[in-house]
């Protein structure tokens, strides 16, 4: 991921966020209190809510279980020196995910992690949601904010057909238009050509995943209907085309 060029601190966040696969998590020891921090696996539901898939058997979901006050880092791994490159730390309550709303938990995380597709089904391991609070945003030398999580999530109130067409339509650009993704990937986010696939998409934004590698595609406009998407889509592609001209 390269590092932002540009500086809104919502947008930064939000790109942030929705780019990361893995950060640091902060629990609480039971008892003494005393912080504790792991590294772990994160994907995001279509509202930008956190996603982890974590066992009991790890010393972080005992904490949760008897404190979900949780923070979570998550940062650029820009080259060179690593304080250079944009951070957020998410503070929040980790949560398990409804049961209305955990195949859809399931396929974004294992579309940002397929190798989780091993163990996702242990009786052991569960999914949960981040409950976000508010962000702290360092993004470089006094340009540090504060953000309440409302300023970064995405709303998903009317986009529900969206929503619910997702899978069918990460398969489709998969299927048909690789080719597309990489000609956002290249002229449109100036990222190195590459295998790029959609991993989801939301009202704000079309995730692209090659390998460890992450791009966000923010809409020029919040989308509601998959109608909305393909106009959309089309156009950015037509943009992108014609700069090559």
């Amino acid at each position: 991921m390269k590092p932002s060029t540009t500086y809104k601190s919502a947008d930064l966040t939000r790109s942030l966020l929705r780019r990361s696969r893995q950060g640091a998590l902060a629990t609480l020891m039971p008892g003494s209190g005393d912080p504790y921090c792991s590294l772990v696996n994160v994907a995001t539901a279509p509202d930008g809510t956190p996603l982890l898939l974590i066992s009991r058997l790890a010393i972080h979901t005992k904490n949760i279980l008897a404190d979900p006050r949780v923070s979570l880092m998550l940062d650029e791994r820009a080259p060179g020196d690593p304080l250079e490159g944009a951070r957020i730390m998410l503070a929040g309550l980790a949560v398990p995910i409804p049961e209305g709303e955990l195949e859809t938990a399931r396929r974004r995380y294992l579309a940002a992690h397929p190798s989780a597709e091993t163990f996702v089904d242990f009786p052991d391991f569960s999914f949960v949601g981040l409950r976000l609070q508010n962000a702290h945003l360092v993004a470089g030398f006094g340009r540090i904010v504060d953000l309440p999580a409302s300023d970064f999530l995405t709303a998903t109130d009317g986009a529900e057909s969206l929503i619910a067409a997702e899978p069918e339509i990460v398969a489709h650009m998969n299927a048909d238009h690789l080719g597309t993704m990489n000609l956002y990937a290249t002229v449109l986010l100036c990222a190195e050509s590459d295998d790029w696939r959609c991993t989801g998409c939301d009202p704000d934004g079309l995730d692209m995943q090659a390998g460890s590698r992450t791009l966000r595609l923010a809409f020029p406009a919040r989308i509601q209907t998959p109608a909305a998407l393909r106009q959309t889509l089309k156009e950015m592609a037509d943009r992108a085309r014609a700069s090559q001209r």
